[in-house]
């Protein structure tokens, strides 16, 4: 059975998938214990939407801190006594004792014995928070806790999953409304909890990773999407990260296009700004970083456009098998995406997945001596190639793929398949034609693989006629190599627009046209055919 869920709170933007995935899983009214795994980078608003969680279902919440054994153990038993009324401060011998006193509040027995005996008198919010407990275990109903930041106790408590996974397993057969969720920012470390041998491996219900905002998401938190060409830009330099607004910039917000460069200058590049060093932070916070130069060459090597291994590898001195490990550290820290061609097996290029650090890396690291010294306008102004080569740029043909993944199926003529990129091989004349967005369908049962979508996205070029004639050349080597491009639609994006020539190709439905207006909602693709 499942309770009626709460409406997600206004004051909780977008983030509706994510509230009523953790409302069900909150919601759930079967007999035995549930675990769940909510992660995330820094920055998103996981705590802001868990304790919305709490506040709107009841339960427990606990924020860990980074500290010692022992300290980190006190505050947990200061805060479940908090909890349950308890007019002085629990002392558990051990994280073994603690664990088996938070999985015991959630037996309804227990729980029933407990509310029937009465809470000491321990102020108002504790004897309310002892009487949700009890009445909520009592009759059945689930017993929502909360572990925030829960690497910092499994740092100084590594038995602590293991002794989770013991009343799991226990409780998956006796009686119990618990219904547990383990939260974190450390990807690597979260990410290893479900994973191989780990002992919690198997026993998660829900596994929720809070994302940033999408592109049009993040337009509208920064009260920006009626200007696209400013929303852009400002994606592609903080991306969709919810704290950089209010707890950063305190609504420090470009008011137009034209005050985007003074706003950087005041805040990005501002060496008084929270978001000026606030990349290097994002590195250095990962659990898995020890050599934070490493990460950061190799990061600065994608930046500037070595996005294969072996580019990479070339760029910062390293043989290709050197960087093995510190390519897996950065993707299982969601900071580095692999990205496999569409049209070469085997071959993949890597993508820096937070805007603000690809930003770093090729904007301020380079200058950084001339940002601290508050150079933030002269350094800025002789940016601007790098900006729309190295930021802009590749972040537009991300945004466009996204774009294709929602509200661009439209464009498709057969149902989505793989969205990626990918690089066609032109034997005649010896190049390689780079396909910004694709969407290809394996074949299967014996049907051909099928290419159903071919894009081209150009950030700061108009485009024309010789952008659509490539396409044209890529599909039909695709069709020479044997794949089917009968559906297959031709697609140029344009940030800085199209040539008359091109629109006139699209009026006669040779070819779709997607601008900024048409990315961000405010207008149809121009040769749009359904």
């Amino acid at each position: 059975m499942q309770q009626e869920p709460p409406g997600k709170p206004s004051h909780v933007f977008d983030r509706a998938a994510e509230w009523n995935a953790l409302t069900a899983f909150a919601g759930r009214t079967l007999s035995h214990a549930m675990l769940g795994i909510v992660s995330g980078r820094r920055r998103m608003g996981k705590t802001y939407l868990l304790r919305a969680l709490v506040e709107e279902r009841g339960g427990f919440y606990f924020g860990a801190t980074a500290g010692t054994a022992a300290e980190s153990l006190r505050q947990f038993s200061a805060a479940l006594a908090d909890f349950v009324g308890s007019p002085v401060p629990f002392s558990f011998a051990d994280w073994d004792d603690a664990v088996s006193y938070l999985f015991g509040l959630a037996v309804p027995e227990a729980a029933a014995a407990s509310a029937h005996r009465g809470v000491p008198a321990a102020g108002r919010q504790g004897a309310d928070a002892s009487s949700r407990s009890g009445a909520s275990s009592a009759s059945g109903a689930p017993f929502l806790v909360v572990i925030d930041e829960f690497p910092y106790l499994a740092k100084v408590a590594p038995e602590l999953p293991s002794l989770i996974q013991r009343e799991i397993d226990r409780f998956q057969v006796e009686r119990s409304t618990m219904r547990l969720l383990l939260c974190g920012s450390a990807m690597s470390v979260m990410g290893g909890l479900l994973a191989s041998t780990a002992p919690l491996r198997g026993r998660a219900q829900l596994e929720l990773v809070v994302r940033p905002f999408g592109y049009r998401a993040a337009a509208d938190f920064w009260g920006v999407a009626a200007e696209p060409a400013l929303a852009a830009r400002l994606h592609a330099v903080l991306g969709g990260t919810p704290a950089y607004r209010r707890q950063f910039l305190a609504d420090d917000v470009p008011v137009s296009l034209g005050d985007f460069d003074d706003w950087i200058c005041r805040t990005v590049l501002s060496p008084f700004s929270p978001l000026f060093r606030e990349a290097r932070y994002l590195l250095a916070e990962e659990a898995d970083i020890r050599d934070t130069a490493l990460y950061h060459s190799v990061l600065a090597a994608v930046a500037q456009g070595n996005t294969t291994r072996g580019g990479i590898a070339g760029y910062i001195g390293r043989k290709s098998v050197d960087i093995s490990h510190p390519l897996n550290v950065l993707e299982d820290s969601h900071l580095l995406a692999r990205e496999a061609d569409l049209f070469r097996a085997g071959k993949s290029q890597y993508r820096i997945v937070e805007p603000l650090i690809n930003f770093y890396e090729a904007v301020m690291r380079p200058s950084w001596t001339r940002l601290e010294s508050g150079q933030a306008a002269e350094v800025w102004a002789g940016s601007a190639e790098h900006f729309a080569a190295q930021v802009t740029g590749p972040h537009f043909e991300a945004m466009c793929r996204e774009y294709v993944l929602g509200p661009g199926r439209s464009l498709l003529r057969c149902s989505l398949g793989e969205v990626g990129g990918g690089v066609v091989s032109d034997p005649k004349t010896r190049r390689q034609i780079q396909v910004d967005v694709a969407v290809v369908e394996q074949g299967s049962g014996g049907s051909r693989p099928a290419v159903a979508l071919l894009g081209e996205a150009k950030w700061g070029t108009v485009m024309g006629i010789p952008h659509l004639e490539r396409l044209r050349r890529a599909r039909d080597l695709l069709v020479g190599r044997g794949m089917d491009a009968g559906h297959c639609r031709l697609v140029c994006f344009g940030a800085a627009g199209f040539s008359d020539a091109l629109r006139a190709e699209a009026e006669g439905g040779h070819v779709s046209l997607v601008g900024l207006d048409e990315l961000y909602g405010r207008a149809m693709p121009m040769g749009f055919v359904p």
